[in-house]
């Protein structure tokens, strides 16, 4: 039986950042862990970050704006490090308007009670001109991991709007280091040091916890689905493979009644006579019975033996 490791430690925090220790870890395990929570952590984890933006007098982001030390693209680049907390599921726009000669922050936003602004010290530009008026709207949105801004275009922008990269994910830093360790008379087994680092709009703590659960979501469903009843199952699996027969079954039947009466494989004088009646593909031609085919002009029953045996080869027949 594979034995579990030691409760993870504390082994080093300040700010947001934090060194968890797990000891006792079976041989292999530790970067089985280690990588397995790195991935989920950096993918996984929902955040909040600002999707677009809107300045007065930038009409695209190569604009540069009068009286404004930054051009668009770093005022662009430093909305991008701004993190909130989003205590809602729709997305909320805040927006900035200054008329002052000075530094502009994270904390000059005018927000709602939904959006809360981590860290409020965030540089975002320098106005160098009293008489110059500096006015964003930015748009903040939930998400996970990192999204670019093409593969989040909906629908065509007003104009003077433009789409950010998102960077939802709440991770600034994970690393972990495996190393060995004797537990009993064995000196094989891992020790597993994960070293994690976030934005501040959630702890190290909170991060490595919700993680785990995640993986252990997708485990416990893996874990459930195979242990039902054998018979559940393969009435189950059954059931999946009738309907798939089916599916082929129906689109091969459609397929068959698109053939052109040319590729049925009947003589050139009943394909021309079938063509003049408007029966143009076989799909037409099952619907009608051998005694009406027979009252068409150059039909006999010659002709009737030939379309019989050239449908059979394709799984149809006459209407009866």
């Amino acid at each position: 039986m594979i034995s579990l490791p030691l409760e993870p430690k504390i082994i080093e925090k300040k700010d947001n950042r934090a060194i968890f220790e797990i000891e006792a870890l079976c041989p292999g395990y530790g970067v089985t862990v280690g990588n397995s929570l790195r991935r989920v952590l950096f993918s996984s984890l929902p955040g909040a970050a600002v999707t677009q933006m809107k300045i007065k007098g930038a009409l695209h982001e190569f604009s540069t704006i009068p009286g404004i030390l930054e051009d668009t693209v770093t005022i662009m680049l430093n909305l991008k490090q701004l993190r909130f907390k989003l205590y809602s599921d729709e997305p909320q726009k805040i927006q900035l308007k200054i008329k002052e000669e000075r530094e502009i922050k994270a904390s000059d936003f005018s927000v709602p009670a939904q959006v809360e602004i981590v860290n409020k010290d965030a540089h975002i530009a320098v106005i160098t001109n009293p008489k110059t008026e500096l006015e964003i709207e930015i748009q903040v949105e939930n998400g996970l991991g990192y999204i670019p801004a093409e593969q989040r275009k909906k629908s065509k922008l007003e104009v003077g709007v433009i789409s950010l990269d998102a960077i939802f994910t709440p991770m600034k830093m994970v690393n972990f280091q495996v190393e060995n360790m004797r537990v009993g008379e064995r000196t094989d087994f891992d020790r597993l040091r994960l070293e994690i680092e976030t934005d501040g709009t959630i702890t190290p703590e909170e991060a490595l916890s919700q993680a785990s659960g995640i993986l252990v979501k997708h485990f416990s469903f893996f874990c459930d689905t195979l242990n039902k009843k054998p018979a559940e199952l393969a009435k189950k699996q059954s059931g999946k493979n009738k309907k798939t027969d089916n599916l082929k079954k129906t689109a091969g039947q459609q397929d068959t009644e698109k053939t052109k009466i040319e590729e049925l494989g009947v003589s050139a004088k009943v394909a021309n006579a079938l063509v003049q009646n408007k029966i143009k593909t076989v799909g037409s031609l099952v619907k009608k019975t051998e005694e009406k085919l027979l009252s068409f002009e150059g039909i006999g029953d010659k002709g009737i033996k030939e379309i019989k045996k050239s449908l059979k080869k394709l799984d149809s027949e006459l209407k009866e």
